[in-house]
C-alpha cells in the first residue's frame, strides 16, 4: 500500500516507440522526491495496462548518478589525461557558440555537422525547439540515426503517397493475416508500427481466426507464436518479395479494388517483375517456391492482410527495393487504405496536414566524398567519418550530437571514433558520458524523462490506435536544471547574436528569423501545442488534454488515404524510376544462388544479423542494473553445425571478424537461427577508455558496429546496412 506522503501521478514512457501510459508512485516533494513504484494503466487507450522492463528503469534513469545534472567541459588533468569539470551554464552556452561560430567563420558552414539520436523524436523538446539552433548553423553536413534504421520506408512513402510521414500503419487490431519480415514487435512494441501489448493484440488476430507468419533468419520472440515461421536467408528479402509480386500476376490474384482508380504503372510492376518467379529466386532466398506461392495466394486471399517489414529488410543492401515490394503488395491486393490492411493514422495534431514537416527529397545535393544522396536534408550517416577523415573543402571539422551515441549505432563505429577524437571542436547534448559524448568539448545535459512534460508529436502518427495523451512531469528537476528545449532555445538566442554581429547582407531576412526565433524560444512546448490544436481545428484540446491524463481514445484507425490523395489530386505512380532500374540491374543477382565469400578463416563467410531485447534500448539503456541482471545477453548465436564445423562449444569465446574489425565474445550454440548466419545484439561495447557509466562497464559485451561496413550501404538511399554482414568465427 502507498504510504501516506505518496502521491499518484499519471503518465507516459517515451523510451521506445510504444510510449506506454504508466502510473506512478511518488514521495516528497519537489527536486528531492522519490519515485516508489511504476505500473502499467490499465485505462491508458493505447497501451491498455501493458508495460515492459525498460519502463520500470524509468526510477533507475532519474536516480542514476552517472547522470550528468549541471554542463561539464573536457580538460587535460595533471596526469595528462582528459576529464571533465563542472561549469555554469552561462559559461558552457558560450564555449558552445564560440566554438562552433570559430569553425565556421574559418572553414565554412558545412564545416559543422549536427547528428541527431534516435532519442531526438521521442522528447518532444528536441523537435519543438533545436530547429531553432540548428537552422542556424546553416550546414548540409545533417545526419541522423534515421538512415541507420528506417531512411528506406520514408523514400517510399514520399515517392508513393507524397509524404515521407505518409506511412501506412498495419491494423493489427483487425487483419486477417499479417505476414512480418525482418522485424520482432514482442521484442521492440513495434517500429514504425507504434504497438504496445502486441502480445495481446496477436493472441486477439489467432482467435479471431487470423494467421500470423514471420520470416526472419532467426527464430525471433514474435516467430516462436506464429502460426508459421519461415528462416529465410538474410539479405535476401527483396528477391522473395518480388516472387510474391511475380505470382500475383502471373495467377491473377492483382485486385486493387478501390484502389484501382489511383494506380498507374501496373503493368509496367508486371513486366519488371516478371523475371523473378519464386522458381527463380528460390536458389537465392533458400525459400521453397511452393511455400512462397501458398503464401501469396492465402495473403491475397484473406479478408484484410497486410505485409509488415522492419528493421531486417530495411538496413540491408536492398532496404528500399524491400519496402517499396512491400507497399506493392498491399496496393495491388487492396489492403492498403482498408480495415484490417494498411491504413493511416489520424492523431490529433497532424503534422502532415498541418504541414509542420515537409514531404522530402532525395538527392537534392551528394555527400562531398563518396556523392552519396541527401534525402530531407539529411546525409546518410554512413558517410560521416569519411567527411571528417578526408581533407579538402567541406571537410567536417565540428560536430554537434544530439542525444545519440554513433559510436556504437553507426556502421564502422571504431573509425567514427577515430574520426571524434580530431575534431576542432565538439559539443554534445546527452546527460551521460558515453562513447560518443566522450570525445565532445562541453556536455549540455538536459533534464531526464520523468522531469519534464510530453505529448508525442511523432509516433502517434503509427500508432495502430488513434489516441491524444499528454504527461505533465512526475517529479521536478534539481535546482538550476534545464530542459532540452531550453538549451536549444538559448543556444539559438546566443548564436543569432554572435551570427549577427558577423553576417552582412540579408538584413531583412535575418531580423525576420530573429523575431520568430525570440518568439518561439520564449513559449515551452505546452504553449506550442495548445496553439497548434486550435489550429488544427479544435478535435482536442490542451484543456481536454489536461484534464484526462489517460489520454483521449480517438477511435480505431480508419480508411482515410483515398480521400487525401483525391484531395490533392494525386495519383500512385506505383514504379518509381530508381527502383525500376535497380530491378532490371539486380535480375541475375536474384535468380541465382549467391556464392558464399570466403571468410578470414578461409571457409564461407557467416552472415552476421542484429538482435534487440525487451530489456535493452539500443546503446544506453546498460546502466540500470535491473535490466543487465541475468545471464549475459551479449552472445553470438550461431547455428549447431556451423559450430561443430568450427570445433566450438557453448559459452566459449570466439573472435568474429569482418572488414572493419573484429571482437571477441561469448558464443551461444541454438537452433534457433539458421545455418550460414550469427546474431550479435546492438547497442554494446562499453569498454572504450573514458566511459562513465559504472554499469555499463561492469557489463561492457561487444559492439556488432565494429564488425558492419559503412561502405555496405542500401543502393539507392545509402541507409546503413547491417544486416548479412561477411564475417568470420573461430575460437
Amino acid at each position: 500500500m502507498p504510504s501516506p506522503a505518496s502521491r499518484s501521478h499519471t503518465g507516459v514512457c517515451n523510451l521506445c516507440e510504444a510510449i506506454c501510459g504508466l502510473r506512478f508512485e511518488v514521495e516528497g516533494d519537489g527536486p528531492a522526491a522519490r519515485i516508489t513504484q511504476i505500473r502499467g494503466n490499465p485505462d491508458d487507450p493505447l497501451s491498455r495496462g501493458h508495460i515492459c522492463p525498460k519502463a520500470v528503469a524509468l526510477k533507475d534513469l532519474h536516480e542514476d548518478p552517472d547522470r550528468l545534472r549541471q554542463p561539464v567541459r573536457r580538460v587535460t588533468g595533471a596526469d595528462g589525461q582528459p576529464r571533465f569539470e563542472p561549469i555554469s551554464w552561462d559559461q558552457a552556452f558560450d564555449l558552445v557558440v564560440d566554438g562552433l561560430a570559430r569553425v565556421r567563420e574559418q572553414h565554412g558552414a558545412n564545416a559543422v555537422a549536427v547528428y541527431q539520436g534516435n532519442p531526438n523524436v521521442h522528447n518532444w523538446g528536441n523537435i519543438t525547439h533545436g530547429h531553432l539552433f540548428f537552422s542556424q548553423l546553416r550546414t548540409r553536413a545533417r545526419f541522423s540515426a534515421t538512415s541507420a534504421d528506417q531512411l528506406p520506408h520514408h523514400v517510399v512513402a514520399h515517392w508513393l503517397y507524397g509524404h515521407q510521414l505518409a506511412i501506412p500503419i498495419p491494423d493489427i487490431d483487425h487483419t486477417r493475416f499479417m505476414l512480418i519480415l525482418g522485424g520482432n514487435p514482442l521484442a521492440s512494441n513495434g517500429s514504425l508500427m507504434t504497438v504496445p501489448d502486441v502480445r495481446a493484440r496477436l493472441k486477439d488476430l489467432r482467435e479471431r481466426g487470423g494467421k500470423l507468419v514471420v520470416l526472419d533468419p532467426r527464430r525471433t520472440e514474435t516467430a516462436a507464436v506464429a502460426d508459421e515461421h519461415h528462416a529465410i536467408d538474410p539479405g535476401s528479402d527483396a528477391a522473395w518479395l518480388l516472387a510474391v509480386l511475380h505470382t500475383l500476376f502471373e495467377e491473377d490474384l492483382v485486385r486493387p479494388m478501390h484502389l484501382t482508380p489511383l494506380l498507374d504503372q501496373v503493368d509496367t510492376v508486371r513486366r519488371a517483375v516478371q523475371p523473378f518467379s519464386p522458381e527463380a529466386t528460390a536458389p537465392y532466398t533458400g525459400m521453397d517456391a511452393a511455400t512462397t506461392r501458398r503464401l501469396a495466394r492465402e495473403l491475397a486471399q484473406a479478408e484484410g492482410a497486410v505485409v509488415y517489414g522492419r528493421m531486417g529488410v530495411s538496413t540491408q543492401a536492398h532496404g528500399v527495393v524491400c519496402q517499396w515490394a512491400i507497399q506493392a503488395i498491399n496496393l495491388l491486393t487492396g489492403n492498403v487504405d482498408r480495415e484490417g490492411g494498411a491504413l493511416l493514422t489520424s492523431p490529433a495534431l497532424n503534422l502532415i496536414d498541418m504541414k509542420l514537416m515537409g514531404p522530402g527529397h532525395l538527392g537534392a545535393w551528394h555527400s562531398r566524398v563518396r556523392g552519396a544522396p541527401e534525402f530531407s536534408g539529411e546525409l546518410p550517416v554512413s558517410v560521416l567519418a569519411e567527411e571528417m577523415l578526408t581533407p579538402g573543402r567541406g571537410q567536417i571539422r565540428a560536430l554537434v550530437t544530439a542525444a545519440g551515441n554513433p559510436v556504437l549505432s553507426t556502421p564502422n563505429g571504431r573509425q567514427l571514433d577515430t574520426a571524434l577524437a580530431q575534431l576542432d571542436f565538439m559539443v554534445s547534448v546527452d546527460f551521460y558520458i558515453n562513447e560518443t559524448t566522450r570525445h565532445a568539448d562541453v556536455i549540455l545535459p538536459p533534464t531526464c524523462f520523468v522531469e519534464h512534460d510530453h505529448y508525442d508529436l511523432v509516433f502517434l502518427h503509427l500508432a495502430v490506435h488513434n489516441v491524444a495523451r499528454y504527461s505533465p512531469p512526475i517529479v521536478a528537476p534539481a535546482d538550476g536544471a534545464l530542459h532540452d528545449w531550453q538549451i536549444y532555445a538559448e543556444l539559438a538566442r546566443r548564436y543569432a547574436r554572435r551570427a549577427w554581429a558577423l553576417e552582412r547582407g540579408g538584413i531583412r531576412q535575418r531580423l525576420a528569423g530573429l523575431l520568430t526565433r525570440g518568439l518561439v524560444g520564449r513559449l515551452p512546448p505546452h504553449r506550442l501545442l495548445d496553439l497548434g490544436l486550435r489550429r488544427a481545428g479544435g478535435r482536442v484540446t490542451f484543456a481536454q488534454l489536461k484534464a484526462r491524463p489517460d489520454g483521449v481514445d480517438l477511435g480505431p484507425l480508419r480508411p482515410s488515404l483515398v480521400k487525401r490523395l483525391e484531395q490533392r489530386r494525386r495519383r500512385i505512380r506505383l514504379l518509381p524510376e530508381p527502383v525500376r532500374r535497380e530491378l532490371a540491374a539486380l535480375t541475375d543477382l536474384f535468380t541465382r544462388a549467391a556464392p558464399p565469400e570466403p571468410g578470414a578463416d578461409g571457409r564461407p563467410a557467416l552472415k552476421l544479423i542484429g538482435r534487440r531485447d525487451v530489456r535493452s534500448n539500443n546503446s544506453w539503456m546498460h546502466n540500470s542494473a535491473r535490466l543487465v541482471s541475468g545471464k549475459p545477453r551479449c552472445t553470438l548465436w550461431i547455428h549447431p553445425d556451423d559450430a561443430a564445423a568450427r570445433q566450438l562449444r557453448d559459452g566459449q569465446t570466439v573472435t568474429v571478424q569482418g572488414r572493419t574489425g573484429q571482437v571477441s565474445v561469448p558464443v551461444h550454440i541454438t537452433p534457433d537461427i539458421r545455418p550460414g548466419v550469427v546474431s550479435l545484439p546492438h547497442g554494446w561495447g562499453h569498454d572504450r577508455p573514458g566511459v562513465a557509466l559504472t554499469v555499463a562497464r561492469a557489463h561492457p559485451g561487444a559492439s556488432i558496429n565494429d564488425l558492419t561496413d559503412d561502405q555496405l550501404t542500401d543502393r539507392i538511399s545509402a541507409n546503413a546496412a547491417f544486416s548479412a554482414v561477411p564475417v568470420a568465427v573461430y575460437g
